[in-house]
């Protein structure tokens, strides 16, 4: 396989613009790399790029050293997986896997192995006879995906593919190109919108906004450290709870003011505010909805972070449940005063969501308290969007 190198890659299209913006990442071989955003945001030109199906206007793109900006797609060594299968619908399955070896003159014998062997790994083999049209939508991406693996490349690249999948198939065929992988060894950059997907197959995941990366990092370590309060808000689903908030500081204590509210930040997040200079500064405070808690035992541990809530919405999840609710002030004849901007600046009532547990007796209209684990609360400087505090 291959390891790639993006250093200072720029798309600057004839009228001006700037589809990508100084893209720099290093990717190891046998990577499994996901590039992830809203739509417009510059993954798929990015990824076109690295195929060769777009230009670079600036910037070096390398294969294992070799620079490769104005080598020929065809001789970069790469195999690209589409959206739409790209099949060739007067050809069998194993027609269609093949068609690429045939071009390169690859011997019949040599042809008929890699068919077979991808045939195996994909679970083709009864299928290799049949057209695309007597295929399902899952069988059709797998025979695509079959007809990458075949020419052994150094780097496979997949635009999407799952998108025009059911969510069942989705799941599947996320379980099987893991699988895929891990057997193969590949070198892979997977496009997505689909934070879901994003978070299940990559070791690292590129997070975009307007063509400008915003964070580089495991799954893990992005749903845990978002570096900013578009990347908090983009993974994780339902996305973070947001809230402006003071910070204030009483005697050796921090802590933060929101809608007549207040909760009391732990040491370490009271020391960093403290050291960075936020006390008596406006800021933005971000909470995942499972961590807020509503069970009689969670409650006892955080009495500091408790606030009273009324319930908008109710969905069972199975499982779990989600609660829509919005604060209620503590002040008389002050309820339904919460405002918060959104991302955009925008002014909105703020509706938060926790995940709890299905057992939970809140239902539409229920006032209930509920609490803020403070170990996981998230906080942002108001004016740079930047993470002040994980």
């Amino acid at each position: 396989m291959a390891s790639l190198s993006l250093k200072h890659i720029y798309k600057i299209y004839p009228n001006g613009f700037e589809a990508v913006k100084d893209f720099n990442l290093e990717v190891e071989d046998k990577e499994f790399i996901i590039f992830v955003g809203p739509s417009g945001c510059g993954k798929s030109t990015t990824l076109r790029m690295i195929a060769g199906l777009e230009d670079i206007s600036d910037g070096e793109f390398l294969i294992d050293g070799k620079i490769m900006n104005d080598v020929e797609p065809k001789d970069r060594d790469i195999a690209m997986v589409f959206q739409n299968y790209a099949l060739y619908p007067h050809m069998s399955v194993k027609e269609n896997m093949a068609f690429g070896l045939k071009l390169r003159k690859t011997p019949k014998h040599e042809v008929n192995k890699k068919v077979g062997d991808a045939s195996v790994i994909l679970d083709l083999e009864d299928l290799l006879e049949r057209k695309p049209a007597a295929l399902s939508g899952g069988q059709r991406q797998r025979v695509a995906m079959g007809r990458a693996i075949v020419r052994e490349p150094k780097v496979f690249l997949m635009d999407e593919p799952l998108s025009n999948l059911d969510a069942k198939l989705r799941v599947q065929m996320r379980a099987e190109i893991s699988a895929l992988h891990q057997r193969l060894g590949a070198t892979i950059i997977y496009v997505t919108h689909d934070q879901t997907e994003a978070m299940t197959l990559g070791t690292r995941i590129v997070v975009m906004k307007d063509g400008i990366v915003q964070q580089v990092a495991s799954p893990r370590e992005l749903y845990n450290n978002p570096d900013n309060l578009f990347v908090a808000g983009f993974i994780g689903s339902p996305q973070m709870n947001f809230v402006n908030a003071e910070c204030r500081a009483d005697g050796e204590d921090v802590y933060l003011d929101f809608d007549l509210h207040t909760i009391k930040l732990p040491g370490k997040k009271a020391a960093a505010m403290k050291e960075k200079g936020y006390i008596g500064k406006k800021v933005i405070m971000g909470i995942r909805p499972e961590r807020i808690f509503e069970s009689e035992m969670e409650l006892s541990v955080h009495q500091d972070t408790q606030i009273q809530v009324k319930i908008n919405g109710y969905e069972l999840l199975g499982s779990e449940a989600l609660l829509y609710f919005s604060l209620l002030n503590e002040k008389p004849g002050e309820v339904d005063r919460q405002f918060s901007d959104d991302a955009y600046g925008n002014i909105k009532k703020v509706q938060w969501t926790a995940k709890v547990d299905a057992n939970t007796s809140a239902r539409y209209g229920s006032t209930i308290t509920v609490a803020l684990d403070p170990n996981r609360i998230h906080i942002f400087d108001k004016d740079t969007e930047q993470a002040i505090v994980h």
